[in-house]
């Protein structure tokens, strides 16, 4: 009976996490309507993307929530490191996603680059942004769209927000060019 108990487990467990990721989960379960505790069992139970294990995933998340506080949004991974066609001096393109609330300075960089973080020994590369609304968007919501790994989510807009841009593009309504070896996305003509 003894060797049946600890096969199975209490189901219970402390997790040590950052202040500043705890926080943003709390929000995000608030937001969701449910206690801290179911928002996690959902989201690890899940099989859409989350956090992917590692500490380099959990220090990302945790810095943008530091940087932007309740203001975070989403964190999306996007870029040559999401296409798994990073080479040796590529970096982490990351999308952080702040309340329309947050003005998009050059201060949110500047705190960024108090304490950078690297993932898997690369750098990362923040672009702090908003969810578009009703527009489509370009740009980098083109690539987060079809490469983009959600780390982190509140509130399910961004979800929403890259399904509208995924329609678009198998619309033709959204579509991918090149200049100088260098894509950007524009609506079609």
């Amino acid at each position: 009976m003894a060797s049946r108990d600890r096969q199975s487990g209490s189901g219970r467990f402390v997790l040590r996490l950052p202040p500043s990721l705890h926080a943003a989960l709390r929000a995000s379960a608030r937001d969701a309507g449910v206690s801290l505790n179911e928002y996690c069992v959902r989201r690890l139970a899940g099989g859409g993307p989350g956090v992917p294990a590692g500490d380099s995933a959990v220090s990302l998340v945790a810095r943008a929530a530091e940087v932007v506080g309740d203001a975070l949004v989403a964190v999306i991974a996007y870029g040559s490191w999401a296409r798994a066609d990073a080479g040796p001096a590529s970096d982490v393109d990351v999308l952080i996603v702040v309340e329309p609330t947050v003005a998009l300075t050059r201060s949110l960089y500047r705190v960024w680059d108090e304490h950078p973080v690297e993932w898997q020994g690369r750098r990362v590369d923040p672009h702090f942004v908003h969810v578009p609304g009703d527009k489509i968007g370009g740009g980098v919501w083109g690539e987060a769209a079809i490469d983009g790994v959600l780390l982190f989510e509140r509130g399910g807009r961004t979800s929403a927000h890259l399904a509208r841009v995924r329609r678009a593009i198998a619309d033709g309504r959204l579509v991918r060019r090149l200049t100088h070896g260098q894509p950007y996305w524009t609506e079609a003509a």
